[in-house]
């Protein structure tokens, strides 16, 4: 009998979702450069598959097909919702997907502003006002009382689920949960067989206690992409080292070591008050046929494509300029959420 799994991200998929950005939020100082950057994005995935956006109004919705009109989008494959958010890094907020014997199942889990960091009161409801527009059509959804962002677990497809101690386990998400009760809880919603579970690593300017999406990623199920560091004088040298070390550790299904990939950390790029915003090259999205990769404009960049492009031999991998997302502090990943191919997305 089939059992209920988490589909891998290089999985076929019927859509990807974002939220698209206003000129009056949190991206207004750089507006323009951050539209362009969604306007790449966008073009990207609607000529490979359905893309939903959502936005707050019919007026939002003219004034982003306007910008989107002869810029190479595939027009026809776009999907607009008119929803309410906070924010517009979907991959928290939005439901994820599972596959189950009765066909693939929508989850919303709870969303708590990474820790009750920040006012989120439109994106704790985001998932269920994506289901009530009916952009999903009669897809079967579940509400699960658990704090859990999409950007803070990796799977395989295959039962096993990668994730970090610093955020599953921080008393801001779910205190009164131990490792075991959150893994117990993890089968039963998310079909997870096997945990691998980082307690290292982390990037400076990350308020997200340690998304797994900025430190390493499955590109197949024997295969791990990873944010590295080799200047003993950054920062991130340390604890990128020991994350390393707990990498090679981990076993695959089959009782092997993973292939491991390094992704050198770009460098520092600091925002307006001299912070460093947490720029990496994990934080890439997997689409069909491409992988969309964030670039910083470094000399780095090139070498981060070039080892992702070694990862996945039969997609086009697209370097996507991401230095004016990463001043809020998240990256194409951060600002997407995918959905299984056996999930249809029923036409405007």
């Amino acid at each position: 009998m089939k059992k209920r799994f988490m589909p891998a991200e290089w999985m076929q998929q019927s859509a990807v979702l974002l939220a698209w950005p206003t000129p009056a939020g949190d991206f207004r100082p750089w507006y323009p450069e951050v539209e362009k950057t969604y306007v790449q994005i966008a073009r990207e995935i609607s000529q490979r598959q359905t893309l939903i956006i959502a936005c707050g109004s019919v007026a939002d919705q003219r004034a982003i097909l306007a910008v989107l009109n002869g810029n190479g989008s595939t027009l026809e494959r776009i999907r607009f919702v008119h929803v309410g958010y906070d924010d517009i890094w979907v991959r928290d907020t939005a439901p994820l997907t599972v596959e189950t014997p009765q066909g693939a199942l929508l989850l919303d889990f709870r969303f708590n502003g990474w820790g009750r960091k920040y006012d989120c009161s439109r994106d704790e409801t985001l998932a269920k006002s994506l289901l009530d527009s009916g952009v999903f059509g009669k897809a079967s959804f579940a509400t699960i009382d658990f704090v859990l962002e999409g950007g803070s677990i990796e799977t395989d497809g295959e039962g096993t689920l990668l994730t970090t101690r610093t955020c599953l386990l921080n008393p801001n998400r779910n205190p009164s949960f131990s490792q075991e009760a959150i893994e117990q809880l993890l089968r039963e919603t998310l079909g997870i067989r096997r945990f691998l579970w980082l307690g290292h690593g982390d990037v400076e300017g990350d308020d997200t206690d340690a998304h797994v999406d900025t430190l390493a990623r499955f590109c197949d199920a024997d295969t791990i992409a990873y944010t590295s560091c080799d200047d003993p004088d950054d920062h991130h040298y340390v604890g990128l080292k020991a994350m390393e070390t707990e990498l090679r550790r981990f076993r695959t299904k089959s009782g092997t070591c993973y292939r491991l990939v390094p992704l050198p950390i770009p460098k520092p790029i600091f925002g307006e008050e001299r912070a460093r915003l947490p720029a990496t090259y994990a934080n890439f999205l997997i689409i069909n046929d491409a992988v969309l990769l964030p670039v910083y404009g470094d000399a780095r960049d090139e070498v981060a494509q070039q080892r992702l492009a070694q990862c996945f031999p039969t997609r086009q991998v697209i370097p996507i300029d991401c230095r004016s997302l990463i001043r809020q502090y998240g990256g194409i990943h951060c600002m997407t959420m995918q959905f299984s191919n056996s999930l249809p997305i029923p036409p405007p």
